[in-house]
């Protein structure tokens, strides 16, 4: 047993920079920052905290007039490059697993940027990149497929890394709403789901929220969920995307929750050794070993509702995005 933290944080944003070095500037600073709040969580919530999960866009915000171009010159890491070595030293020095979200720069892709979610282990080495793959305004691995699957392969679509503290996989902010990734990862294998999310805070339950509590149960793992303590430094009022950074065992029961504001509130024990013992019993409550996939796949075959490999001859833009869901909404609806 040990435990987690979702440590919610504010989201310093670069869109006021004008440079790289301007922006690599301001992720120092916040890594500096981050790194003093895991040191006194840690001493609060208890030495025994081997986990920390921070929020999508804890390092750059995201982009809202720049063009694809623009962001990727400015805000998207270099796999090798200072922001993630900053990020290994904070790591090693806390001896922690840490999972965050960041957009990312790919030799194989020189003309994109992807967002990702990583799990960097407690030498500060990156053990686990997933890529999101549904996103509105962001190229993903499925706009380039024919070339992802050649670079990387399948496996690396939904990668699970099999650590000391259990089975970790990511599933990255929205996609929580699409119960396919979370499954695929199931799959393989994945115990604890590590969710970086940066999402409107409410007093009422969320889709996404719902959702949390939804995947852990149907998958019969934890979720560990960080959100925002609002994104600073743009005209969106800063603590719209707040609240709820939260732990939601393999039954779906919440252990612990924040409130507003940066918090550490939501930490909570990962018991491994009981989750293993429950996805061992038989009986109803055991929904993975009830599934019966050949059910669905000639579904999935069979329908294709956003296609793939739509940025292998288009210059990726805003536009493009926005016209490629306009075509598969046609297709779904004005039939």
């Amino acid at each position: 047993m040990y435990k987690a933290l979702a440590l919610q944080l504010t989201c310093q944003t670069i869109n006021h920079t004008t440079t790289r070095d301007e922006a690599e500037a301001v992720m120092l600073a916040s890594i500096d920052r981050i790194d003093k709040q895991i040191e006194a969580s840690i001493g609060f919530a208890g030495r025994d905290t081997l986990l920390v999960v921070v929020p999508e866009y804890f390092l750059t915000g995201f982009p809202q007039t720049e063009s694809l171009i623009d962001w990727r010159d400015k805000a998207a890491l270099e796999l090798d490059g200072r922001i993630y070595e900053a990020l290994g030293a904070m790591v090693q020095k806390h001896k922690i697993y840490f999972s965050g979200n960041a957009y990312e720069l790919d030799p194989h892709f020189p003309d994109l940027y992807f967002q990702t979610s990583f799990i960097m282990g407690p030498n500060g080495d990156v053990i686990l990149r997933y890529r999101r793959l549904n996103a509105m305004l962001t190229p993903t691995p499925h706009d380039v497929w024919a070339y992802y699957l050649e670079a990387y392969g399948y496996d690396a679509v939904f990668p699970v890394a099999k650590t000391n503290i259990g089975n970790l996989a990511c599933i990255a902010s929205e996609e929580i709403l699409y119960p396919e990734v979370a499954r695929c990862l199931a799959m393989r294998g994945a115990e604890i789901f590590l969710h970086s999310t940066s999402e409107a805070g409410s007093p009422m339950l969320t889709p996404r929220n719902v959702a949390k509590m939804a995947r852990a149960t149907e998958n019969m793992g934890y979720v560990v969920s960080a959100n925002s303590a609002g994104v600073a430094g743009i005209n969106i009022p800063m603590g719209s995307l707040d609240t709820g950074s939260k732990i939601v065992d393999y039954k779906g029961l919440v252990l612990a929750e924040a409130g507003a504001g940066e918090s550490m509130v939501a930490n909570a024990d990962i018991d491994l050794n009981a989750l293993r013992q429950f996805r061992q019993r038989t009986g109803p409550a055991n929904l993975l070993s009830r599934q019966r996939f050949e059910l669905y796949a000639d579904s999935y075959a069979q329908h294709s509702y956003y296609p793939p490999n739509t940025l292998l001859a288009e210059t990726p833009d805003r536009a493009v995005f926005q016209r490629n869901q306009q075509d598969v909404i046609k297709r779904l609806f004005e039939k």
